[in-house]
């Protein structure tokens, strides 16, 4: 489990957001409306499935987080605002967990589970085979359409501390769109994930474009295999796909990411060539090239019929054999 000290100051860092309102700092501070000070709640009653209209924030931020433990992008996503969302669907599948990671401070994708303090407040429970986190609610303040909750976040890893360690306070806004409760703000920072979907996708280039090249190595060894056991070439990417059975129509060597043709920022393409009347054997070519250009990656590779891989900028286009060779 990831020290939730340095977890927090990631948080904030990377997530990159503007000052939130000054009334939210004298909000975090006013222990009537802080989570009660109490032992974990594994033994608390179990929490209603529907909340009062009254406590529907606190209901939506419970239901957020427990999305966001179990990295449940589908669930996640209902509690973003419109802005958000469409930014959301943007991002790489790793962009999108390490969002949800923040939510809760841990790595690996959890087991949520809900409870309720007796006063009523909502706590969430995430259970991952490293560790475990548990996070308090406590009391709304509503104003019209801004709704402002403090979490306390504990550690509660240690099965010889059931009341975990000193809890990080955390203070949280949602807003009201669309007669639902979205997402806002976390601690004093707004989550602007227009603002950050650039930042993330340039910062992620590197490992993009290595991820691209070892993706295209994964799909030339596949084909090779494919023309092995059937004694010819594939006519798509699809045919190496997963099916009910083993078959030249789907082989089972690739994941659904790769026949799809885009993974991780990347658009995969194959094509034949070589192939004659004259019984020339018929050869292939492989190309990747960025999703979008400058932000999922900049180089473009290929994978020439001799076996041979290029990598080159083509500002998105595809690549060549003329490319400096890469391995």
């Amino acid at each position: 489990m990831i020290a939730f000290t340095r977890q927090l100051l990631l948080t904030a860092v990377s997530l990159l957001f503007v000052n939130f309102f000054a009334v939210a700092a004298a909000f975090s501070q006013d222990s009537s409306s802080r989570p009660e000070n109490r032992p974990a709640s594994s033994a608390s009653p179990p929490l209603p499935a529907s909340a009062p209209a009254s406590d529907a924030p606190a209901a939506a931020l419970r239901d957020l987080l427990a999305a966001a433990c179990a990295h449940d992008e589908a669930q996640f996503e209902k509690f973003l605002t419109a802005r958000n969302l469409e930014s959301f669907s943007r991002l790489t599948a790793a962009a999108r967990i390490e969002l949800m990671k923040r939510f809760v401070l841990l790595d690996g994708a959890g087991t949520p589970s809900l409870s309720a303090s007796p006063s009523g407040r909502p706590a969430v429970r995430c259970a991952t085979a490293d560790g475990a986190a548990e996070l308090q609610l406590g009391g709304t303040d509503l104003r019209d359409n801004l709704a402002l909750l403090p979490i306390d976040i504990r550690d509660v890893s240690d099965p010889g501390n059931p009341q975990g360690g000193d809890p990080h306070h955390i203070l949280m806004g949602l807003v009201r769109e669309n007669s639902s409760w979205k997402i806002l703000s976390v601690g004093m920072l707004f989550l602007d994930l227009p603002s950050l979907e650039v930042e993330w996708d340039r910062a992620s280039i590197g490992g993009n474009e290595q991820g691209a090249l070892t993706d295209l190595k994964t799909i030339a060894a596949a084909i090779e295999t494919y023309r092995k056991t059937y004694s010819r070439l594939p006519e798509s990417l699809a045919k190496l796909g997963k099916g009910a059975k083993i078959s030249a129509d789907s082989a089972g060597l690739l994941d659904p990411e790769l026949t799809g043709g885009q993974h991780n920022g990347y658009r995969f393409r194959m094509v034949i060539v070589g192939a004659n009347n004259l019984g020339a054997p018929a050869q292939y070519a492989l190309s990747a090239t960025p999703a979008i250009y400058a932000r999922t990656g900049r180089l473009s590779f290929f994978r020439d019929n001799n076996g041979k891989y290029h990598a080159g900028d083509h500002q998105g286009g595809v690549g060549h054999s003329l490319d400096p060779i890469v391995e």
